[in-house]
């Protein structure tokens, strides 16, 4: 059986670290859609408050497998 999967680019963030921006992307991708297969890290930035890295955020394609 071939599979077919969908595409869809999400944006995260977190005041910790570029993993826990991802981490909570994909757990909320999870939660939404089934079959979650893996994701691809499009950019990262960070914002900056008072001389300090105060939140990262990521931009990411997470693919899905389509069920029938």
């Amino acid at each position: 059986m071939n599979s077919v999967a969908k595409v869809i680019e999400i944006s995260a963030a977190s005041s910790k670290s570029i993993e826990d921006a991802v981490e909570n992307g994909i757990r909320r991708a999870d939660k939404n859609l089934d079959n979650v297969e893996g994701a691809w890290i499009q950019d990262v930035k960070c914002v900056v408050k008072n001389g300090k890295i105060a939140e990262w955020r990521v931009q990411m394609k997470v693919t899905f497998i389509l069920t029938e």
